[in-house]
């Protein structure tokens, strides 16, 4: 069933006119009444359109889907060499992520060459509210969002450190939006300091975060404002190299 699927929207995907009923049964060869029943309930969940003539094509969930896996591979891309001159300047491992629901999700992770290093792995998903990733994006959403994510956020303490309710959150998302950079210092694990800031397009839209993390005793406290720079510059740079991309 799930390959019969796959092959109506591959044949879609190749037709940006659309195609007819009939055009996907004989491009595919699968029964009419069987593909007809497949196509209404890709319809009615948005990831088929049928227009007025009767023309099938890619709907609006898929093609959000497809464009978001896009965007997230061109993001990789263009900030690739930038977070690996970063993690070469800190000496300490460089994290990229995007917000994924209520969690931020790691694209890529440079790490640091010191035998001991704090290090995330790309594909993982980790809360926001005690990650210094997690909350720099957390604090540039707009209020709404934001409030709602707040509202179902299970709190869960991983350290003495930890954030564990949406007052004492809400309060260090307001210094990181005035500060301008996120810090997780000994929240998710003892022993280890992450500071994050977020990545913010031309219309101020956050997009993703960037952080560099290490142990406490190389990730020390007078290093944080050198290193919030250094991200505030890279996350920067990120932004101007997209906007060449988008022009």
């Amino acid at each position: 069933m799930v390959g019969k699927v796959i092959q109506i929207l591959e044949r879609l995907d190749q037709a940006p006119g659309g195609l007819l009923l009939r055009e996907i049964v004989n491009a595919t060869g699968i029964n009419k009444s069987t593909a007809y029943r497949f196509l209404s309930h890709l319809e009615s969940e948005g990831y088929v359109f049928r227009d007025s003539d009767g023309y099938y094509m890619v709907g609006p969930k898929l093609a959000r889907l497809g464009a978001g896996a896009t965007y997230q591979a061109t993001l990789c891309r263009t900030s690739a060499s930038i977070l690996e001159k970063l993690a070469a300047d800190t000496g300490e491992t460089v994290n990229l992520a995007v917000l994924d629901g209520s969690e931020i999700l790691y694209l890529s992770v440079f790490e640091s060459q010191h035998t001991f290093r704090m290090v995330s792995e790309v594909g993982r998903r980790r809360p926001l509210y005690c990650t210094a990733l997690g909350k720099a994006v957390l604090a540039y959403l707009p209020s709404e969002q934001q409030r709602k994510i707040i509202a179902g956020t299970r709190f869960e303490r991983f350290t003495p450190q930890t954030i564990c309710s949406a007052e004492e959150l809400n309060k260090d998302l307001h210094k990181i939006h005035r500060r301008g950079y996120a810090l997780d210092d000994e929240e998710t694990v003892i022993g280890a300091r992450c500071i994050a800031t977020p990545i913010l397009n031309r219309d101020h839209k956050v997009i993703g975060g960037i952080s560099v993390s290490g142990p406490v005793v190389r990730v020390t406290k007078p290093h944080i404002p050198e290193f919030a720079d250094l991200l505030r510059n890279a996350a920067d740079e990120i932004v101007k190299r997209l906007s060449v991309l988008s022009d």
